[in-house]
């Protein structure tokens, strides 16, 4: 997942002086407005890796936001973890702290928020040094934990899917890789409708989840060769290799994973294997596009939740024009938001003045 026609603003790569920890943010693209992406605080063989992953990251906010219709550009943060690296209370306070300075570095030009492996008491450690933070806990007038409406997100996005593929959810086979608190909502909002799911996770203890809602468990390994109609990845990105992707034995795939894709022309590879391959940073932007709009533009939670499911029509539109101009599904988004961004940049859409989803 590629933007040819751009380069990253600014990159800054250093280590934190309270906590000795490499860190990066990596802002993509401000043509719509300040740069927005949560930080990962993840575990890298190298430092190296946390930087690429933070320029991976915030291309993909880039498209996220200008395909939502949002006044926000893309970023992303990320601390590097040693692998097997725990931190305690104390040293945890000391990145996020260390964090927040080199946010504040940035003088407005990036926002960050919570992204996966920290929270909204992380942020509020951010808020200490930097106002530049949002996805604050609710009781602070943030949004609390985003997973509730990048779920729903999600959901919308696997019936606009099932909708374009002729499938009932009550007939419906769904693998969900991945259950944290996005990919559980949707396993869970899926078995209540009748789906029969087959589920996996890094973490075992997850297998209690499983059946709980009657889910079949099957080891990690052996999740993307079962026959199914839809796959849902919910974990870290990277899954859909060439190997991956030759190997799978399903209908579509849809889920909230970040940069899914191993290779850049995987989704090729996914339509030349007749399988249906909804672009990431389409189905994921519901945990943006609430934090944005609650915190940013203090719109009323009915217009919020009107505008995260939104994703749904937003999806078949991609659909549409996949299919009229012969083109994957990706292309076509990607095309949207180049499109956007041109126009910003040419001063024919105002930066403040979002879009309907």
């Amino acid at each position: 997942m590629m933007l040819p026609t751009l380069a990253h603003e600014r990159v800054v790569s250093t280590v934190g002086r309270r906590s000795g920890l490499p860190m990066t943010v990596a802002v993509h693209s401000t043509a719509l407005g300040t740069a927005l992406g949560g930080c990962r605080l993840w575990s890298y063989e190298q430092w190296g890796d946390g930087l690429a992953d933070a320029m991976r990251l915030s291309a993909a906010m880039t498209l996220k936001c200008a395909v939502a219709g949002l006044a926000t550009g893309g970023g992303k943060s990320v601390i590097a973890l040693r692998p097997g690296q725990v931190l305690t209370p104390e040293e945890r306070r000391k990145a996020f702290l260390d964090l927040g300075d080199l946010v504040e570095s940035f003088e407005g030009a990036y926002r960050t928020a919570e992204d996966v492996g920290t929270s909204t008491a992380d942020i509020l450690v951010v808020r200490e040094r930097t106002e530049y933070a949002i996805g604050l806990p609710a009781d602070r007038g943030g949004i609390g934990e985003p997973a509730a409406p990048t779920a729903a997100g999600v959901y919308a996005s696997v019936q606009t899917t099932l909708d374009r593929l002729g499938l009932e959810t009550a007939d419906l086979r769904v693998t969900v890789i991945g259950l944290g608190q996005v990919g559980s909502r949707v396993a869970q909002a899926l078995a209540d409708e009748g789906a029969a799911l087959t589920v996996t996770d890094l973490d075992p203890a997850r297998r209690a989840f499983a059946e709980k809602i009657g889910a079949e468990w099957v080891p990690l390994a052996d999740a993307m060769t079962r026959p199914t109609d839809v796959v849902v990845p919910a974990g870290v990105g990277g899954l859909l290799t060439a190997e991956a992707i030759a190997a799978l034995d399903c209908k579509a795939v849809v889920g909230p994973a970040n940069n899914q894709l191993a290779d850049a022309d995987g989704d090729e590879q996914l339509a030349e294997r007749g399988i249906l391959w909804a672009p990431d940073f389409v189905v994921n932007a519901g945990g943006a596009l609430a934090a944005i709009l609650t915190e940013l533009e203090g719109l009323p939670p009915a217009e919020v939740d009107a505008r995260i499911a939104g994703i749904g029509r937003t999806l078949a539109d991609i659909y549409d024009t996949a299919s009229a101009d012969g083109v994957t599904p990706q292309q076509a988004a990607v095309r949207i938001a180049e499109r956007r961004l041109a126009d910003a940049a040419s001063g024919a859409l105002p930066v403040m003045q979002g879009v309907e989803s």
